[in-house]
């Protein structure tokens, strides 16, 4: 096994054809044969998924015996979980009870993901659960912390995933001063964004846990790595660093050859990892 800082993952659904024509989405029937894929591609990790959609089948819930075989017979970890339930169903914007229901959904999921092992556990604040208020920071901040003493029991660091831009994101995590809080880094969001990657890591660097390796064209969708306005290397020299110890999860284009498209994404990756780490 490859030392922490150079494991490679790749998010779930990325080994099998779209679902329904999504970029993004749980591979309902054939999440098991990605194991095998991914341990073909030289991948060292999956980023599960976890959506809204049907969740109490996700084998998280129905079969973590089954995840963990998996797992252990390819030698393909789950350590990081993408929690796009909550994109889906935010604890903002909603009444209390539905705030309620939620962030009691998050409980649930915490505490099934310490048992099943997984350490960082992904929740997006982007698109329709977008923090756009400081009053909608501040409601995060107090559900979150009502999550954190089960987090920390847990053993699992909830990596928050936002479009806020550095000195809102970074006040968000002075609200939630706490080891088990840290930060998703998504490359190709940030530069959609405009923002500069230097600053970011700078302002919360060593709070990052997880790393979404994407490309994205300024204001626009997702294209292939090194196609877009991502700085790889500004922001891998920055990772270095910081001492980033986490792991590199391929979220990339997708271009109807899932496999080989892995494939080539590692090398991509490996090559800045060689370079900067």
């Amino acid at each position: 096994m490859q030392p922490l800082v150079r494991q490679i993952g790749i998010m779930q659904g990325r080994l099998s054809p779209p679902v329904d024509g999504r970029i993004q989405a749980f591979p309902k029937t054939t999440w098991r044969e990605e194991f095998a894929k991914a341990q073909a591609c030289g991948l060292d990790l999956i980023e599960w998924i976890f959506e809204a959609d049907e969740w109490e089948k996700n084998p998280l819930f129905s079969e973590p015996q089954e995840v963990r075989r998996l797992s252990r017979h390819h030698g393909v970890s789950v350590v990081s979980l993408c929690a796009d339930y909550f994109m889906d169903l935010p604890v903002i914007r909603v009444s209390k009870a539905d705030q309620e229901i939620r962030v009691d959904m998050l409980k649930k999921v915490i505490e099934r993901a310490g048992q099943l092992g997984v350490t960082y556990l992904g929740i997006p604040f982007v698109d329709a659960s977008a923090i756009k208020t400081d009053e909608e920071l501040g409601e995060v901040a107090r559900c979150l912390r009502g999550c954190l003493p089960l987090a920390e029991r847990a053993g699992v660091q909830l990596a928050l995933e936002t479009s806020l831009g550095p000195p809102m994101f970074t006040e968000l995590l002075a609200r939630l001063d706490h080891p088990s809080v840290k930060v998703n880094y998504d490359i190709g969001n940030s530069a959609s964004l405009g923002y500069d990657t230097r600053e970011e890591i700078e302002a919360y660097g060593k709070r990052i846990a997880t790393i979404h390796v994407k490309d994205r064209k300024r204001g626009g969708g997702t294209v292939p790595l090194g196609t877009g306005d991502a700085d790889f290397d500004a922001t891998f020299a920055a990772l270095a660093g910081a001492g980033y110890q986490g792991p590199f999860i391929l979220q990339a284009a997708r271009d109807g050859e899932e496999t080989l498209l892995a494939e080539r994404n590692v090398q991509f990756v490996r090559r800045y990892l060689e370079k900067y780490f």
